[in-house]
């Protein structure tokens, strides 16, 4: 009987015919598909370690950044802190020029007031000055009587006005 597989010629045609589609197929085939599929797990593996320095470069700018930002806000508050202390220097500089003016204003003001008041008493003495002259001459026109004079001096009070007098 004769089995399934039988030692004869046959058989060393198909192992030989085996043999070489086997060496044929590693030459051309497993070969190129093997050094295909290295260097394809090649690429991705160094695809994922491009992948992972650029998380940890990623990573790295962010911190970078991050601290830029905070050096960003530290400098804007200074800036404001600045120009809040410049503002206030400038306004009481402001205020204490206007207190200033208003001083130099008011010394001017006391002081047209004593030229006037004094402008005031001139012109006064120069009235009652006139009016010393006019009594005299009146006086000299008529009679040198105690009776006639007392009368010449109520009528120049009156003509005078008290209020002259208590100015």
């Amino acid at each position: 009987m004769e089995g399934l597989v039988s030692f004869g010629w046959t058989f060393v045609f198909q192992l030989v015919n085996t043999l070489i589609i086997f060496f044929i197929l590693k030459k051309y085939l497993y070969k190129p598909t093997r050094s295909f599929m290295d260097n394809r797990t090649k690429s991705i593996e160094d695809a994922m370690n491009e992948a992972v320095n650029k998380g940890k470069e990623a990573e790295a700018v962010l911190a970078s950044y991050q601290e830029k930002l905070d050096n960003i806000k530290e400098e804007r508050n200074e800036i404001i802190r600045d120009a809040s202390k410049r503002a206030e220097q400038r306004g009481d500089e402001i205020v204490k020029k206007a207190q200033e003016e208003a001083q130099k204003i008011a010394e001017k003001a006391n002081n047209d007031i004593q030229r006037e008041r004094q402008k005031a008493m001139n012109e006064m003495k120069d009235q009652m000055a006139a009016l010393v002259i006019l009594a005299a001459s009146k006086v000299i026109e008529k009679e040198l009587n105690v009776d006639v004079h007392q009368k010449m001096i109520k009528e120049f009070i009156d003509e005078v006005g008290e209020a002259t007098w208590q100015n």
